[in-house]
């Protein structure tokens, strides 16, 4: 039981773990947390767009112009989100490609 607490047991990395890789996760995860601070930005960007373009006056319940507005909003936002990220992806393609 005391080699499971002696000091040269934490010293020591994983034999398994790579030099510096802890670094490559810690990376990682940064921008795995800016892509998701990114998404969420633009999401709230999009809905004040769609609200102030949608909604007149709020009430209780959603008429069936302010419904259907603000489906198309949200439709055409998937629509652009999904063209943008296609030519994104022929870019990188072509650049990948080329050498």
């Amino acid at each position: 039981m005391s080699d499971l607490f002696s000091s040269s047991s934490f010293d020591e990395a994983p034999k398994t773990q790579k030099p510096g890789s802890v670094d490559a996760e810690l990376e990682n995860f940064l921008a795995v947390e800016k892509q998701k601070a990114q998404l969420t930005a633009q999401i709230n960007e999009f809905n004040d767009f769609c609200w102030d373009k949608c909604v007149d006056k709020p009430g209780a319940k959603l008429d069936a112009k302010t419904e259907t507005c603000l489906n198309n909003c949200v439709d055409r936002f998937i629509d652009v989100s999904l063209l943008i990220t296609n030519r994104f992806a022929q870019i990188l393609q072509k650049s990948a490609g080329g050498m």
